[in-house]
């Protein structure tokens, strides 16, 4: 907690790219404020991949780790609820919290993240981060060569399934519902040997999130040791887009080259901006984030 209420940098969310922010920032003697409401995207997601030195960790103990390096900084202050509003003032901006908090700073970064929007199947969101994956760059090489399912449609089932298939060759897509993918791709699927199935799904069974099955509204049942999952998404927070951040069609958040968002003086970094979606992109992303913001206040003082 913080006795103080202006800063020169306020970060909204403290996961991994807002914490690396706040490391460049701190070490700038920065005074800066991290608001986090501690309900990161990857929460239940048993280990974490491909991220040097950290391979193998639990996202809980890296982020657990970062936080405990950050707060040796007297620069850096953090505050443990959700904001809520941000508004552009003469001298920056101001953000408010679910309590009433009132916090001003001269600069604003956004490492709100992304929330996973879970389809209406039965254990899907309990098998979502361990056996239900998204990347196979963070999860793949753990279930390379199982038997292996991808719940998607169109071109993201036809080009996401090239990516899986290179890691195990025991691939059947889940369209769950009729398939949009084109005859060609359907086609080079088949020469591929990876299967297609259409039948709509209900739930998945599983035991402690340990995926066991496909069940479909058919009743019949498909056994499966992982399930990739192309899910749509939302911010996480609503705070960018009220204040007039520009989105791009996926819907993320756009920066430039330099971390920084439509609006002089706010900048973003993390899942809300990319999507590359890992820890070691969040970091990388937020230390440069942190890194401009912080020369965008030395040009401003010099």
């Amino acid at each position: 907690m913080t006795n103080t209420s202006n800063f020169d940098v306020i970060i909204i969310g403290g996961s991994y790219s807002g914490l690396s922010a706040a490391l460049s920032l701190g070490r700038s003697l920065r005074q800066v404020l991290i608001i986090d409401s501690g309900k990161p995207c990857n929460e239940q997601t048993p280990h974490s991949h491909n991220f040097l030195t950290h391979d193998g960790e639990t996202p809980r103990s890296i982020a657990s780790k970062a936080k405990e390096e950050v707060s040796k900084y007297e620069t850096v202050h953090f505050y443990a609820g959700r904001a809520v509003r941000g508004e552009k003032t003469d001298s920056g901006f101001e953000i408010t919290t679910e309590t009433g908090e009132i916090f001003t700073a001269r600069k604003l970064i956004f490492a709100t993240g992304v929330r996973d929007i879970m389809p209406e199947i039965e254990g899907i969101a309990e098998c979502w981060g361990i056996s239900v994956i998204h990347c196979p760059y963070c999860h793949g090489y753990e279930v390379r060569g199982e038997k292996t399912g991808l719940l998607a449609n169109g071109d993201v089932a036809y080009e996401f399934s090239k990516m899986v298939h290179h890691l195990t060759k025991d691939l059947t897509i889940f369209t769950n519902g009729k398939s949009t993918m084109t005859d060609e791709q359907t086609e080079q699927l088949k020469k591929k040997g990876i299967k297609v199935n259409e039948t709509e799904i209900a739930s998945l069974t599983h035991t402690l999130g340990q995926i066991e099955a496909v069940v479909f509204k058919d009743g019949t049942s498909f056994n499966l040791k992982a399930l990739y999952a192309k899910l749509p998404f939302e911010q996480h927070s609503d705070i960018p887009e009220k204040m007039g951040c520009d989105f791009g069609p996926s819907g993320h958040i756009e920066v430039d080259v330099f971390q920084k968002t439509s609006i002089p003086g706010v900048f973003a970094c993390g899942d809300n901006t990319t999507q590359m979606r890992s820890v070691s992109n969040a970091v990388a992303a937020g230390t440069f984030a942190g890194a401009m913001t912080n020369k965008e206040l030395i040009d401003e003082e010099f």
